[in-house]
């Protein structure tokens, strides 16, 4: 059985985290320059990017 314990399971989550993030950013309507900005952000600083884009990142038009 695989032993994974509580810090792997966060990991996991921010892993998820990131990869949503990273394919959202990469799908919206901002310029190419503020799209890279944001995933180097997120790879960089997997949990504080994800944070950061969550709250300060572009919104779609949905909204």
């Amino acid at each position: 059985m695989m032993n994974i314990g509580f810090p792997g399971v966060w990991g996991l989550l921010v892993l998820a985290g990131n990869v949503w993030a990273i394919l959202n950013i990469s799908q919206s309507p901002v310029s190419n320059e503020k799209k890279v900005v944001w995933i180097v952000a997120v790879i960089l600083l997997p949990l504080l990017g994800l944070v950061l884009w969550y709250f300060l990142g572009p919104r779609s038009a949905k909204a």
